[in-house]
């Protein structure tokens, strides 16, 4: 995120993934979430769980298709147990998604592809790289009335990137595959600095940096940010080639 800012939630949190979710199931589809299987499905459920005890989406079953994602469910919940951590960590209360499906039988993941009702899924990779969000993704992308929502960065190659600009085909299993399903972003997921916060964090350092190498990130926004980094802070900034 080296030459860009992350938006400021206008008024409600997520309601950019909330409005998705009302207008997929009033047109009768059902919604896919990618979303890595540590910390960000967590994340991504107690956003709806938050949600749906405010009345903002509908009670409609919720599916975590992940057999990580389970494993990874079954420590938050006895993290919520122990005393000492729930006094530094921010608590996930699952009671409020009483339609949670944990899934990790195979068989039950593929009857998942053509639900009997509108739903909710969630399934890794993040990035749609793999797993089994990927079979929900040749079964839901041709259909219009389904909404995909992608809750993060989306690297470059990736399916998710190609998806979020637009592709109207996609390649599955040696088959083009036609996206007609709506794309939709939350971008209030995001963990990483904004260029910003970036900025900020150098400014406040001592000793100041000698050269600032920008490693991590696009080429196009590292080097966004190492100008930036010149320009408003006098240091020395390098993007390796």
């Amino acid at each position: 995120y080296g030459d860009r800012e992350h938006p400021d939630p206008a008024g409600l949190d997520h309601e950019d993934m909330a409005d998705a979710i009302r207008r997929t199931i009033a047109r009768g589809g059902s919604v896919l979430i990618p979303a890595f299987a540590v910390d960000r499905t967590p994340a991504v459920l107690k956003a709806l769980g938050e949600m749906r005890k405010a009345g903002r989406i509908p009670e409609v079953p919720i599916f975590v298709n992940s057999p990580m994602a389970v494993a990874a469910l079954a420590v938050y919940r006895d993290a919520e147990q122990d005393d000492e951590l729930n006094r530094e960590v921010d608590p996930i209360d699952f009671a409020d998604l009483p339609n949670l499906r944990e899934v990790a039988d195979a068989e039950e993941s593929k009857a998942l592809n053509h639900p009997k009702q509108p739903c909710i899924i969630v399934s890794s990779s993040g990035m749609a790289t793999g797993g089994r969000v990927l079979h929900h993704l040749e079964a839901m992308l041709p259909s219009a009335r389904n909404t995909i929502i992608f809750t993060g960065y989306q690297g470059a190659g990736t399916r998710g990137r190609d998806l979020l600009e637009g592709a109207v085909q996609m390649k599955f299993r040696g088959r083009f595959i036609p996206v007609k399903a709506e794309i939709v972003r939350d971008t209030e997921f995001s963990v990483h600095a904004d260029a910003s916060d970036l900025i900020d964090w150098l400014r406040d350092l001592e000793p100041k940096p000698e050269t600032v190498f920008c490693v991590h990130g696009e080429e196009g926004s590292a080097e966004a940010l190492a100008e930036r980094i010149h320009a408003e802070l006098g240091l020395v900034a390098h993007v390796p080639k």
